[in-house]
């Protein structure tokens, strides 16, 4: 594991987020394991992906302390919240999206899913639309007053407040990214609900030499929205990739599961999971890239398999919502995708069948391309990545 890393040979006119045109650095590496298979862009996100890494010596010898920033540990994703101009046609939205309503307190109602979050997205009646921030469960209270206490002032941190009128309860710390300034949320403490029968058929498929229904059963569905079970990830556009990637790996458990970068070799956009040890996560749970203006990209929401995906596609398809990309199948995180947009344009998306990684896969790096974002499925909309 890398700790840290310091130059041995300045590099002119060098700074942490400049594009470097280099192809060899000579770095002193603070590590606390050998270093296999890294890259320089393992090490920062500005290194070219083909640039030569040239390890002088270990940072053990040198006397210097390899103990590195303790970080905020993360556990999942919980919820987002959104603001809308049209509250009513946002709740609308929600239940066709496959919401359940779970309480309404002054101007904000919240929705959960079948799992076991208390709520998956919070919708607040309000003069502007505009995305409220996501929020992650942190493992401990130490880490919640960590993070009250030690991100930096740009972040502007909030002391740990109750959440007294959400669902679940529980203690929060609200900071600000420290480029761009949207919120972003840290929990704790909330109290789990009873996951939700929401009466899934059971499907077994025939395949050509494998028969797996018995005689005389069939496949029959209901018509309905498609169920929502948890929120996997979201998605901003920020104005400086390589100061928010710094900030983002110092100070949380976040893990560059891809990095991907542009013709000159400098990464621009990156899908962190969560550094859980041998623990499963799902491949990204929070995604970035540069561009010139930020803004929320999209919230992607769980439900249970490829049928019931369908079947909510129809659904909002016949209510006459717009879809924004899908049905199709991602390459990197290789989940079954269908994006809509909501009545004020936010965009939310159904997925199935992503992968699940520990820390035992490294990072991948790929150049940006359109057949990068899919295997099947419509083309890339032009604005998809505006």
């Amino acid at each position: 594991m890398i700790v840290g890393y310091s130059y041995l040979r300045s590099v002119p006119s060098f700074s942490v987020g400049s594009q470097i045109k280099a192809r060899s650095f000579i770095l002193l590496i603070r590590t606390t394991s050998p270093l296999f298979g890294v890259s320089l862009s393992d090490i920062h996100p500005s290194f070219p992906s083909n640039s030569r890494l040239i390890v002088k010596s270990d940072i053990m010898a040198s006397g210097l302390s390899a103990t590195p920033l303790k970080k905020i540990n993360l556990v999942r994703i919980a919820h987002v919240y959104y603001k809308h101009k049209n509250i009513n046609e946002a709740k609308k939205f929600a239940e066709d999206f496959g919401f359940a309503q779970t309480a309404e307190v002054g101007k904000k109602t919240y929705y959960r899913g079948y799992g076991t979050e208390p709520f998956v997205i919070c919708l607040e009646a309000s003069n502007e639309d505009e995305f409220g921030g996501a929020a992650f469960v942190v493992e401990s209270m130490e880490d919640l007053m960590q993070a009250a206490k030690t991100l930096p002032n740009e972040c502007k941190a909030t002391e740990i407040y109750d959440l007294s009128d959400a669902p679940g309860g529980g203690k929060c710390v609200t900071f600000y990214d420290p480029v761009d300034g949207f919120p972003f949320h840290l929990v704790y403490g909330q109290t789990p609900v009873e996951a939700r029968d929401v009466d899934f058929p059971i499907v077994r498929f025939n395949f050509p030499k494998e028969k797996n229904r018995g005689a005389n059963e069939f496949q029959r569905f209901k018509k309905r929205p498609a169920p929502v079970h948890k929120l996997g990830h979201f998605g901003v556009c920020v104005t400086d990739f390589a100061k928010c990637y710094d900030f983002y790996t110092k100070y949380f458990n976040f893990f560059p599961s891809e990095l991907v970068h542009n013709d000159e070799g400098v990464n621009k956009t990156v899908f962190f999971r969560l550094n859980r040890g041998n623990d499963l996560v799902d491949h990204h749970c929070f995604f970035f890239f540069e561009g010139p203006k930020m803004h929320v990209h999209h919230s992607s929401f769980e439900t249970h398999d490829f049928d019931t995906q369908v079947l909510g596609h129809d659904w909002l398809r016949h209510q006459g919502y717009k879809n924004c990309w899908g049905v199709g199948r991602h390459v990197m995180g290789s989940q079954i995708f269908d994006y809509w947009f909501d009545p004020s344009g936010f965009i939310l998306e159904h997925y199935v069948d992503g992968d699940l990684l520990d820390m035992r896969e490294p990072t991948h790096n790929t150049k940006a391309a359109p057949d990068n974002l899919h295997v099947w499925g419509p083309e890339v909309p032009a604005t998809f990545l505006q």
